[in-house]
């Protein structure tokens, strides 16, 4: 089986890249939230050179039509963190999921139980494959209405809502923490009944199964298609991305990136607002002429 966990080394030119794995906010995106022309020109071009382009992303699939239009032939997506696979190819709310990787709910609930006592304060939202739920409490932090508003042990009990629906992962949210801080201490108190991590600038975590990570999913993916680590380029900017970009042979923080990201990649673009991605993208394909 192919494994998610190396040391990061200095990029080898040797090795040709078979496939690029980009994160998306704070990385391919633009603050915005838009897809820069260049880019758009520059992720056809690796297409067009026999490279796969994946996103891999935090991001649930019903947040993925900002990218749908370049997926490309295979149309696929890393969504939640590496808890599912998604063939983006029907559009927004038509998607479908090619693999999911579900937290089970009793590992969530036990994470839940474990982070209030460590995190007094602390509120949750739940992702599932089609639904969001959330406490009352939660704040409005994803612009979108949710399905229940109920506390976090009814929302994974047995007989919770959307019950028959694998659950993707949890929200955490501290208003008081420092981000950082309430990482740590998460990651502390819930051991291992599910790996936790964060993409967003506030105290917001996202806990996932046990092995679910962006990296643990690219590997799986990658040996489907008798890809190797070393031929893969990998981009990000946020804690959650770490893993891979410490599993990928070529590896780029942007100019933006959090400090754990910049020491985790073995190599380092400009900013995302500057187009960071395309920039490495172009380099790669003139190094292969």
């Amino acid at each position: 089986m192919t494994s998610a966990t190396r040391q990061p080394g200095t990029p080898s030119a040797a090795v040709r890249p078979r496939l690029i794995a980009t994160d998306l906010d704070g990385t391919l995106l633009r603050d915005d939230k838009s897809v820069s022309s260049r880019t758009v020109v520059a992720l056809a071009a690796a297409e067009e050179a026999g490279i796969e382009v994946f996103f891999v992303t935090g991001r649930p699939a019903r947040w993925m039509n900002v990218v749908s239009d370049h997926v490309h032939g295979h149309g696929l997506a890393i969504c939640g963190n590496g808890a599912a696979v998604v063939d983006l190819h029907g559009g927004p709310g038509a998607h479908r999921f090619v693999k999911v990787r579900e937290l089970p709910r009793e590992n969530a609930l036990d994470a839940v139980q474990l982070l209030r006592k460590a995190a007094p304060g602390t509120v949750f939202a739940v992702e599932q494959t089609y639904g969001f739920h959330q406490e009352p409490d939660y704040p409005k932090l994803h612009m979108e209405i949710p399905d229940n508003l109920l506390p976090a042990e009814q929302l994974l009990a047995p007989d919770g809502p959307d019950a028959d629906q694998p659950v993707l992962k949890i929200l955490a949210y501290h208003p008081d923490l420092d981000p950082d801080a309430f990482l740590t201490v998460a990651r502390i108190a819930v051991g291992d009944h599910a790996n936790v991590t964060r993409s967003s600038p506030s105290a917001l975590l996202e806990l996932s199964g046990p092995d679910v990570s962006k990296a643990s999913t690219l590997a799986l993916c990658c040996a489907e298609r008798g890809i190797s680590h070393e031929e893969v380029v990998a981009f990000g900017d946020m804690p959650n991305d770490v893993e891979m970009l410490t599993w990928a042979g070529q590896s780029y923080a942007m100019g933006n990136a959090h400090p754990d990201v910049i020491a985790a990649a073995s190599g380092r673009t400009v900013a995302n607002n500057e187009d960071g991605v395309a920039i490495v993208i172009e380099q790669l394909l003139a190094d292969r002429l």
